[in-house]
């Protein structure tokens, strides 16, 4: 076996199952990749399309084959010297609903639960109405009118011998302590009365054998008669069964509630917001082993290779979780069959903010990619259409200037509406710990809630780690607190100076001196979903200047990069995380890599897009509807619609009225609706307008109906075939450049093709493989394939010649050095260029920037006018004087034609070559 050179992500579910990619596995071996890189395996919720619903820690998923599939994917994979990576979810686990045995059982006993401490429960909430109890905002409608209509009915588990409630897929177990007075008024064995009067005193440890007497028992033709007439005693349709069914429920470990109160009072840690994933507490020793065991389990005998962790920063201690996992995994690597690499890739998923780096100290390979995605993303966009495309956002937006404040404005509803809970139950560890002190116990909650508040919208990054034992330097904690603490203090009036002051110290590095370690672990669980939902889940859905700078990990407010930072970028990797992964399509995108190297494109033709924005805007605003007195989209929605249009448009040789299918309409109505309540403008998730939501579709249908006469549909084709041949060499550039930069490529399943996807669901669509399979069966190289560049097939081919020349060179890749190219002339602002050497093998990377103004021919991609005359490469003299060309097989160069760019005259802008350095004799 390699080690890890390449990977491809796949999403598995009942509809791709664990055979249905050994079926592919010769496929993606002929590609090149190495390692196929799995979405989360382990038992999920029923149904579920992503895996990351786990309610069972301890078994592969049997919707995907389980276990026996598992093997036989690995063994196809291994008989083709590949691997497997799993993406794991230490962090939460699927909680609602039914089947997680951990969750109810806290559920049945409470703060006595072996499992009570596995979840981040808050036993001592703010509102002492929940002390002790868990509340569980499932309802769905308040609890009084569930309770009045029958919504809410008591159960009982034949298997098992347990009570419960259901309302709807929710199973709320009943405390075994309460079962005997279910039988009140109802005549039972002496038998029977024993073990309830028994398990009403019980400790959980030992009710379980008891619970199965009872069991047994209720299975008998007299315990189904006597279970049946106390069910119907706390029927609500009978007469006192309602309030016999209330005082049951009010003797619980739990509140049930309305689903609307969970923003407002939930007192344990979700993920994000969303109430049906509870947080995870692995930083405790047998906690953590619990969620891993299986995961070692299948470590240690070869069936994967390394973990991808999920959502790093939702943990308590990253960094000591980080190195713990290390330390495990290398513990387990002498009992790895002979043959297969005892080395365990850990990579994390991490949202990088600007200028932040993953700390080497936490031990792992390195992050899944965001990180590179913004690189290269940015450095594909011309700065100089900065000013016009913001000026026509502007123009747009009608009081959103810039992606700050749209941030900002967003971090304060957030904080409001969805994360109320969290952000109370910190400013109540922080008040309780002023009123230890005489100096700070004026520090009313008001005045701490007024100061945190702005502290967390103008918070820069994630999230800190002062509360991590094995963490980062404090000294990055301490800029980043110092760095949101000077903006919050031009928002607040003097006054609130000492209260910002006694903050900072508390929640940075030096708060766990001063006993501020259970406040700094909330901060920390706060800042981060709070950045995520504010972030990702809003801003970018509200703010339109350019959506190509709107994706998981980027930055939109720089609007472009430069090639001097992106070397800069990859020389870091290098030196720091040189496996780390690179990533330019993922499960999470908000666009596909393809959609927004179109989009980039617009950056070189700021002026006459906006001048045609303009003008659809005019022709087509007869079409829109109304909703609350305004038109339905207004022109903010309208114009991040135009720019999903033409980066979605398909590229055909149909008439513009059939390339607007139902498929493509379906596709973009699904993505609209999920924008628009996403950015929580005028509808969202838990408000929709149905007014403005159904004004905006029907603008969709009008915009994209299918009629030859509509020349909407003829004006975007028109647009689309204009810039479409420079973002394909946008998209090529990309690819090339993921490939070949320090790191590991990542590749997106499908993205072989052209990647035109939306955010999820539309890029977890089925991926056509025979297709795929097919083509790169078939003949042609990379140049004859640019003549066919809109089927795709030129993109899976550079994949597959890049990928093999890894696999010729491995250690070129994983180990050479990395040095930039630089460009001179009127063409050093259209070009990438780096060499990779090691000993005496060289590599030349060639990949173009700012296409557009290349003026590539739509026929092949080539750009006769470029490289202009006079553009030349600065070739240090120690490379080889002979060069090899992959992607024109035969084509070969001396130094001095490679020097004035000869190869890449009049033809297609990019290049791989390879030499070898003359040995000193």
């Amino acid at each position: 076996m390699t080690g890890l050179r390449a990977t491809i992500r796949l999403q598995f579910h009942s509809g791709f199952t664990l055979d249905d990619a050994a079926a592919r596995v010769d496929y993606f071996a002929d590609l090149g990749v190495s390692h196929i890189y799995a979405s989360p395996l382990l038992a999920a919720r029923p149904g579920s399309t992503h895996g990351y619903d786990t309610i069972d820690y301890g078994r592969i998923n049997p919707e995907l084959g389980g276990e026996a599939a598992l093997a036989r994917l690995v063994a196809r994979l291994r008989g083709r010297g590949m691997g497997l990576i799993l993406d794991i979810v230490p962090n939460h686990m699927a909680v609602g609903g039914s089947g997680n045995r951990w969750w109810e059982d806290v559920l049945s006993w409470g703060k006595t639960s072996r499992y009570a401490h596995f979840f981040d429960i808050d036993w001592t909430p703010p509102d002492r109405w929940l002390h002790g109890r868990v509340l569980l905002p499932f309802l769905g409608s308040p609890y009084g009118e569930a309770l009045r209509n029958g919504d809410i009915v008591l159960r009982h588990d034949g298997q098992d011998g347990t009570f419960f409630c259901q309302h709807y897929e929710h199973r709320f177990p009943i405390c075994p302590r309460n079962y005997r007075d279910l039988f009140d008024g109802i005549d039972l064995p002496p038998s029977t009365a024993d073990i309830l009067a028994h398990l009403h005193a019980a400790p959980p440890a030992s009710a379980d054998g008891l619970l199965r007497a009872f069991g047994h028992w209720g299975r008998t033709p007299e315990g189904v008669h006597a279970i049946g007439r106390a069910i119907a005693r706390h029927d609500p349709a009978a007469p006192g069964g309602g309030e016999r069914l209330h005082r049951l429920l009010e003797r619980q470990h739990y509140r049930l509630a309305w689903w609307r109160t969970a923003g407002d009072i939930i007192n344990w840690r979700r993920f994000f917001d969303i109430t049906g994933l509870a947080g995870l507490c692995v930083e405790y020793p047998d906690v953590f082993d619990a969620v891993h065991a299986t995961v070692f389990s299948l470590y240690a005998r070869g069936l994967i290779d390394g973990v991808r962790v999920d959502h790093v920063d939702g943990l308590t201690r990253p960094a000591e979780y980080c190195r713990h996992l290390r330390r495990r995994l290398s513990e387990l690597a002498p009992l790895r069959p002979p043959g297969v690499p005892p080395h365990a890739s850990i990579h994390v998923e991490k949202i990088l903010g600007p200028g932040e780096a993953l700390p080497e100290s936490w031990g792992a390979d390195g992050s899944t990619g965001y990180d590179f995605l913004e690189q290269v993303d940015a450095v594909m966009h011309d700065p100089r259409g900065e000013a016009p495309l913001t000026d026509l956002w502007t123009w747009a937006a009608a009081g959103a200037p810039s992606f700050d404040v749209e941030e900002r404005a967003a971090r304060g509803m957030i904080l409001s509406a969805v994360l109320g809970a969290e952000c109370g139950r910190l400013v109540h560890l922080l008040g309780g710990l002023a009123r230890r002190d005489a100096r700070t116990r004026d520090f009313t909650d008001a005045a701490i809630m007024r100061v945190l508040r702005r502290v967390l919208v103008h918070f820069p990054v994630y999230r800190t780690y002062a509360g991590d034992m094995s963490r980062a330097p404090a000294a990055a904690d301490r800029r980043v607190l110092r760095r949101a603490c000077r903006a919050a203090r031009a928002d607040l009036p003097p006054g609130h100076g000492p209260v910002l002051d006694w903050l900072e110290k508390r929640l940075g590095p030096a708060g766990m001196g001063l006993g501020a370690g259970p406040a700094i672990a909330c901060f920390e669980h706060l800042s981060a979903p709070l950045a995520a939902k504010a972030v990702e889940d809003t801003a970018f859905y509200r703010y339109g200047r350019l959506l190509s700078r709107n994706d998981v990990g980027t930055h939109p407010a720089l609007f472009a990069g430069t090639v001097e930072a992106f070397h800069a970028a990859n020389l870091l990797r290098l030196r720091d995380f040189p496996r780390g992964m690179l990533a330019t399509a993922t499960h999470d995108h908000k666009r596909g890599e393809d959609s927004r190297a179109r989009l980039a494109v617009l950056s070189e033709a700021g002026v006459d897009w906006a001048r045609q924005v303009g003008e659809w805007t005019d022709r087509n605003a007869a079409l829109r509807g109304r909703a609350q007195g305004g038109p339905a989209p207004d022109r903010a929605d309208e114009l991040i619609l135009y720019q999903v249009l033409a980066a979605t448009w398909p590229m055909t040789d149909a008439a513009p009225h059939a390339k607007a299918s139902q498929s493509f309409r379906d596709r973009i109505q699904a993505w609209q609706t999920k924008a628009l309540r996403e950015a929580k403008r005028h509808t969202s998730w838990t408000d929709p307008d149905p007014a403005y939501e159904e004004g905006c579709r029907r603008f969709v249908d009008a915009l994209l109906h299918a009629d030859p006469s509509n020349t909407f549909l003829t004006s975007l084709d028109a647009v689309v075939d204009r810039i479409a041949p420079a973002g394909a060499l946008n998209g090529l550039a990309q690819t090339l450049l993921r490939l070949t930069c320090p790191g590991v490529p990542d590749l997106y399943q499908g993205c072989e093709y052209w990647d035109f996807s939306l955010v999820d669901p539309d890029n977890r669509r089925p991926v056509d493989f025979p297709a795929r399979v097919a083509s790169l069966a078939g003949d042609g190289d990379i140049t004859a394939l640019a003549r066919h560049w809109r089927d795709g097939r030129v993109k899976q081919r550079l994949i597959q010649a890049v990928l093999r020349l890894r696999l010729a060179q491995p250690a070129l890749f994983a180990d050479g050095a990395y040095d930039p190219i630089r460009v001179v002339g009127p063409g050093r602002g259209q070009l990438v260029a780096f060499t990779r050497t090691l000993d005496d093998f060289c590599l030349l990377v060639i990949a173009p920037r700012l296409p557009f103004a290349l003026s590539p021919d739509p026929a092949d991609l080539s750009c006769a006018a470029f490289p202009p005359t006079g553009t030349v490469l600065h070739l240090r003299d120690d490379l080889p004087g002979s060069w090899t060309s992959i992607i024109r097989p035969g084509r070969t160069c001396d130094a001095a034609a490679l020097r004035r760019l000869a190869m890449l005259d009049g033809g297609l802008p990019l290049d791989v070559l390879i030499g070898r350095r003359r040995q000193p004799e």
